[in-house]
């Protein structure tokens, strides 16, 4: 089904015809199964990669681009890949793939956000206190905006007696997370909260945002992690920033500069606090935190239909007691389709997820293959996908018999195997509403407009049922309250904004805290739609441009010389070009982002052309207000689907006799 965002000239490899044909008539039609790292189906074997002791997963280099100076000599830096990307590593320091990205997606920096233990307040506290706590609180906000009185530093807010240690440690993590300006204070099980007068001092610094984020990341005290401030020019600043961090919690972290070059050539700076070795060395470290440390992880795969995945983690959540940030997986899955993937659960231990099997099954899902592991899944750590298709209504461009569709059929998968495809990405990516589509709230957000981006999202379609429903109603009243109270169940991203926009309002603030409410991989998903709509409409521009060949300023990958070596990104010569050193499918594309290059011939030129009109000119491609950083990604413009077979079936609905068509495709490339 073609969309809004897809409306652009695609470009097709072969000149065959094909043929006419209907996808997802029904949920069984599309089944996705996940390829392990190893090969192996996740529906019949257990994640290898997972299985072996929980050893984590070798982590890749970022592709460095190069140029080659002269002729077909090659010049290759051992330090180039360290010293252009040393200066990225922002919130969290390790990496991880994009799944559905491309090829050679670079590893995303891991947001902090996603690992850090999201405590709620709703279930460690009783509403009554939450609701005074949150007048003491907006009261507290006001403070920081005028020097407070000494009567009023010592203002604070009683929560009542906790005895248990565990539970006084998730009251303090869900406190901070939603209040970082505030600070809890023990005495004898009784806990009381205060304004943060440090908070206060670092936002004279920084913006409101980053003081935010900051103390977010230092309550988090994740192993091996990292905050970046934004890039400032202005060295004076960078000083102030630094003493203050060095005084106030220099046992706890260190802070470092890194410089920065903008899109425009703009040079700046950029401050990146790591803690100091493992947090677990701290001694004021609680019980909970040093639980943490003995963490129980789970694998299953998980079987879902016609359900979007963080429904499923979401009810999955409900039933075992935990958060759904406490759910890491590979890759986002189809909704309309029988899906099979690999997760992986923190804190839950195999028996557990065995005694809920019989109740997720009533909400058609299925659990299996349930076994202890030491790690977590990344974002992109599986090979492929599987598809089993089954393609409805057969027709041959023009009227032919039986005979001739069987040779259509067998003419366009032999081509699709020799000469692959344009390596688009699918409408999955972008949604398929009629007037608004992912992309155009993923531009609102890299452009900073909260509202726009909410308001957007909240656009109905011309269906009338109870999700369109409550949408009108939110957009003609903002009434975010009376619309949650009509929101459908299922509509879990929904519901999560809305309840973030009754407690915070819809101005700009408000809707970051929204947008910031719904996890990390639900946040990128938007920004990811319109860089993937780029990347799209880029391609199809190069083929219009250039046809098949390889062209002068053309980006391709060259094969590394070991396997954990980076991938090298070269800029085609006009000598290569001339000699045809390059096959087609060595030539990759940008997905823009701020750490990828972009070609050196007119299909760069457009890059920046449509960059500008979108208004992203000077996109730094990092939205700190919801902890976003993307990088980019390489992506090559030419697929070829692995062991591609078909056969047809009868329909017994239908009149016709070549009715179905069912294609088997293994997917080693990601799309």
């Amino acid at each position: 089904m073609e969309t809004k965002s897809l409306i652009f000239p695609f470009f097709h490899i072969s000149s065959h015809l094909g043929f006419h044909g209907s996808i997802k008539n029904s949920v069984n039609d599309f089944v996705v199964t996940e390829i392990s790292l190893s090969g192996q189906l996740v529906s019949e074997t257990k994640l290898d990669t997972l299985q072996n002791q929980g050893e984590p997963v070798a982590e890749k280099s970022l592709p460095v681009v190069k140029k080659r100076k002269s002729g077909n000599e090659q010049q290759r830096s051992e330090n180039a890949s360290e010293n252009n990307y040393s200066n990225l590593r922002t919130a969290v320091e390790s990496f991880q793939t994009v799944e559905d990205c491309g090829l050679l997606d670079q590893l995303e920096v891991n947001s902090s956000s996603d690992l850090i233990e999201e405590c709620d307040l709703d279930s460690v506290l009783a509403q009554s206190v939450i609701d005074a706590l949150e007048q003491f609180a907006d009261s507290m906000k006001t403070e920081q905006d005028c020097e407070p009185s000494p009567v009023e530093a010592q203002t604070g807010f009683l929560l009542g007696s906790f005895p248990n240690k565990d539970h006084r440690a998730r009251i303090h993590h869900a406190l901070r997370k939603r209040y970082p300006f505030l600070m809890t204070i023990t005495n004898g099980g009784e806990m009381t909260v205060k304004l943060n007068p440090l908070h206060k001092q670092l936002c004279k610094f920084v913006t409101e945002h980053e003081a935010d984020d900051f103390f977010r990341f230092l309550d988090a005290k994740i192993n091996n992690s990292a905050f970046s401030f934004r890039s400032v020019g202005e060295k004076e600043h960078r000083k102030n920033v630094h003493h203050f961090i060095c005084k106030n919690f220099g046992k706890l972290v260190e802070a470092k500069t890194f410089s920065e070059v903008s899109r425009v050539g703009e040079r700046s700076a950029a401050i990146t606090v790591r803690f100091k070795g493992r947090c677990a060395s701290s001694k004021k470290r609680n019980t909970a935190e040093f639980q943490d440390d003995k963490n129980i992880y789970t694998a299953f795969t998980l079987q879902k239909e016609n359900m979007e995945t963080l429904e499923a983690i979401t009810y999955l959540a409900t039933k075992l007691d935990v958060l759904p940030s406490d759910f890491s997986y590979a890759g986002i899955k189809d909704k309309k389709a029988v899906t099979f993937q690999t997760m992986v659960v923190k804190k839950v231990a195999p028996k557990r997820l065995k005694d809920v099997e019989a109740v997720l099954e009533s909400k058609g899902l299925k659990v299996f293959h349930i076994h202890p592991v030491k790690q977590h899944l990344r974002l992109g750590q599986l090979k492929g996908n599987h598809f089993d298709i089954v393609v409805r209504n057969l027709k041959v461009q023009s009227q032919g018999s039986f005979e001739d569709l069987e040779q259509a059929v067998s003419e366009a998968v032999e081509s699709a195997k020799v000469k692959g495809f344009v390596n688009y990405y699918g409408p999955q990516r972008f949604g398929q509403g009629q007037y608004v589509q992912a992309d155009q709230i993923g531009l609102a957000l890299l452009k900073g407009d909260m509202v726009k981006a909410v308001k957007l999202f909240f656009t109905p379609e011309d269906v009338d049922d109870p999700v369109n429903k409550a949408k009108k109603h939110f957009l003609q009243t903002a009434d975010a309250k009376g619309t949650l109270a009509v929101m459908p169940e299922f509509k879990v991203r929904e519901r999560m904004i809305l309840r973030a926009l009754n407690r915070y309002g819809m101005d700009k603030d408000g809707c970051t805290r929204a947008w910031f409410s719904i996890p990390h991989s639900m946040r990128i998903f938007y920004v990811h739609a319109y860089c993937s709509k780029v990347w799209n409409q880029a391609a199809s521009y190069r083929f219009e441009t250039y046809g098949q060949k390889v062209a002068e300023g053309d980006l391709v990958i060259l094969e590394s010389d070991a396997e954990k070596e980076a991938p090298v990104i070269h800029v085609v010569t006009a000598e290569e070009e001339a000699s045809a050193a390059y096959p087609l499918h060595q030539v990759v594309l940008p997905m823009p982002g701020k750490s990828i290059s972009y070609p050196c011939n007119k299909v760069g030129q457009w890059y920046e052309e449509t960059l500008t009109k979108s208004g992203l000119s000077a996109c730094s491609f990092r939205i700190p207000e919801l902890q976003l950083n993307i990088p980019g990604c390489y992506r090559q413009i030419v697929a070829y689907p692995q062991n591609l077979t078909y056969h047809f079936i009868e329909d017994p609905e239908s009149c016709m006799n070549d009715s179905i068509n069912e294609q088997r495709i293994d997917e080693t490339f990601k799309a």
